[in-house]
């Protein structure tokens, strides 16, 4: 029977030998094994590169490229139609609607902008009001009135929702703003007078 030391002593040196630490070359020709060293390594993060085809409450917007954890996106995402595997083909596709989309934006604000142009040119706009005393009107001049005269000597179309007036109750002169386009703002004058 071996003591405990001599085991330890015996399955060390072995197990020096087979990473070549022992520096006898006579146990070393006759024992010609291979060792094979494992070292621990952090397991892969498995991540999808995805573009979302809608909105999504805490994830992003439509168009949107993202990496989410490959089972939210086959649990949940694909299942949903709320999410595509980015392709190549898809990137490329997605490009071009971005592009299309910039010149629609482009075209949009170049028309508000030369609209604008037009609104302020005209000159003035006048309005005219049953009079009291003094320079009193009476009534007020609202946004229906002013898209009603910008109809009537211009031909066009306007919403009185992007019309912003200041509170109109006296004759004189006034400025309006038309709100065209997030950018784009069209100042018009108002003459008022009472008849």
């Amino acid at each position: 029977m071996t003591s405990p030391a001599a085991t330890l002593s015996w399955s060390s040196s072995s197990w020096l030998h087979s990473l070549g630490g022992c520096s006898n070359e006579a146990s070393e020709s006759s024992d010609r094994r291979s060792a094979m060293v494992v070292i621990a390594q952090k397991k892969a993060k498995k991540t999808r590169k995805i573009i979302l085809k809608e909105d999504t409450e805490y994830l992003g917007k439509k168009g949107q490229l993202l990496d989410v954890k490959a089972g939210y996106y086959r649990n949940y995402l694909l299942p949903m139609g709320k999410a595509q595997i980015v392709t190549p083909v898809l990137l490329k596709e997605m490009r071009m609607e971005e592009e299309r989309i910039e010149a629609e934006k482009k075209r949009v604000k170049e028309e508000a902008q030369q609209l604008a142009l037009m609104f302020e040119t005209v000159g003035a706009f006048k309005v005219k009001r049953k009079g009291g005393k003094g320079k009193l009107i009476f009534g007020s001049v609202t946004a229906q009135d002013l898209v009603d005269i910008i109809k009537a000597q211009l031909q066009r179309e306007v919403d009185k929702r992007i019309v912003v007036l200041p509170e109109i109750r006296e004759t004189g002169e006034y400025i309006a703003e038309l709100k065209l386009h997030p950018e784009v703002t069209a100042r018009v004058r108002l003459n008022v007078f009472a008849n």
